[in-house]
């Protein structure tokens, strides 16, 4: 580590060396951030325009000061799955518009008031896990067969999903330098060529694509208008609880990193400003919510390049991809065992990294409050347990969401009153 040479934040880059670091950052978010479009059965063209263009005004927000690279947020995928199927992917969109408002309220709320009252609304012991039931409760959805899932019924679809499944494992724990923090884009290669070899790929996609045909290798995203629906709106802000938390800890890992306290300076009302203003404007155009990215940060801490202007030029790639027509026909012809062997990993990578929040913050289970919040949130989320209020159901990590924030409020006033049994003294 010593003798890496760091790239800071605000440091101007060659464009020799710009645009291959860029590449590197892109080919590292590329793999999540085309799963969630993926998953919700829509084009990624429009997904990687609005990565692109939610990554430049996040920057611009954050005044250049807080490196983050916005892909597809995978907090979403639990509610909006249930809007998705009971009336479809607009009224998610309209969803994702109405969090990302309420996530630009938040930051001004935090500007005006500071980050003390998150503690008491949602402590760590109701974080972490409710960011765990983020990818334990999509976790069935792996085996199930269909373009995001394995079939395990059939011998050759088995070994697809073996060997995606196997080198993201082996890759994660094995690669080295830059492979290290992309296992899941080299196990979903693997997989797809496996896939290919035993003749399970339909490239049938490609068909309107000709050689001789320039205008056919380019295509236009996507777009389309949002629809609003009370009911699917309640069921997808719970999520704000969840992405929030979410970006918090993000901000936090990567000011270690960088060696800058990034919640001061450039603020976390700017950076979260960024990231739930972009989350709206991709509800309003066709896209699916975004987050600062987890392999964003990896990246920066394994190559020491920390720079925004790599960033916005991976930005600026993501943005010229999604014009690419050849992208979106091979996304489209990824098999579901593929998807399925990725996210068995993904799923679990995500759980885990709620429960690391509870290492993290040294949250003290001899406490009984601790000890209970947590219990009851995780319960909540994996019983199955739905509750209707009228027209508007809520179950899993989203009524999750709810019953941490309603019990870490009534453990806050119950501590006040002194009514606790484990209060200190």
């Amino acid at each position: 580590m010593s003798g890496k040479r760091i790239i800071q934040v605000d440091e101007r880059v060659p464009l020799g060396l710009l645009i291959p670091l860029s590449i590197q950052h892109v080919f590292a978010m590329f793999g999540a951030s085309v799963l969630v479009p993926m998953l919700f059965g829509i084009h990624s063209g429009i997904v990687l325009f609005m990565n692109g263009i939610g990554t430049l005004l996040f920057i611009l927000l954050t005044k250049g000061r807080a490196p983050a690279y916005l892909g597809s947020s995978f907090a979403f995928l639990a509610p909006a799955g249930i809007v998705i199927t009971e009336l479809g992917f607009q009224y998610a969109q309209g969803g994702f518009v109405v969090v990302g408002l309420l996530g630009c309220l938040l930051a001004l709320i935090i500007y005006k008031c500071g980050t003390a009252w998150i503690d008491v609304v949602l402590p760590p012991a109701a974080m972490g896990p409710v960011v765990a039931l983020i990818g334990l409760e999509l976790a069935g959805n792996t085996i199930t067969p269909g373009s995001t899932g394995a079939d395990l019924s059939s011998g050759l679809h088995i070994a697809v999903f073996a060997v995606t499944l196997g080198v993201a494992i082996l890759g994660s724990v094995l690669f080295r330098k830059f492979l290290s923090v992309i296992p899941l884009l080299v196990a979903m290669i693997c997989g797809y060529v496996t896939a290919c070899c035993l003749g399970l790929v339909d490239f049938s996609a490609f068909a309107s694509i000709s050689l001789t045909n320039p205008l056919s290798w380019f295509s236009i995203p996507h777009f389309q208008l949002p629809k609003f629906d009370l009911q699917a709106i309640l069921i997808m802000v719970p999520v704000l609880l969840v992405i929030t938390a979410e970006h918090i800890g993000h901000q936090i890992v990567t000011g270690k990193i960088v060696g800058r306290d990034l919640i001061k300076d450039p603020g976390l009302h700017r950076s979260l400003l960024g990231d739930d203003l972009s989350t709206a404007l991709s509800g309003l155009i066709g896209s699916v919510p975004t987050t600062t990215y987890g392999e964003n940060i990896g990246v920066m801490a394994i190559t020491g390049v920390y720079s925004v202007r790599v960033i916005a030029g991976a930005a600026i790639i993501s943005i010229i991809m999604a014009f690419f027509a050849p992208l979106s026909a091979f996304i489209s012809t990824i098999p579901g065992d593929v998807i399925g062997g990725i996210t068995f990993l993904l799923y679990g990578m995500i759980g885990t990294s709620g429960l690391r929040i509870l290492v993290d913050k040294q949250v003290d289970y001899s406490k009984n409050r601790n000890l209970i919040l947590t219990s009851v949130v995780f319960v909540a989320g994996l019983s199955g347990l739905t509750i209707s209020v009228g027209a508007i159901s809520i179950t899993g990590m989203t009524l999750a969401a709810v019953v941490a924030v309603v019990l870490s409020l009534v453990f806050y006033v119950c501590d006040k009153a002194h009514l606790m049994n484990d209060s200190e003294g």
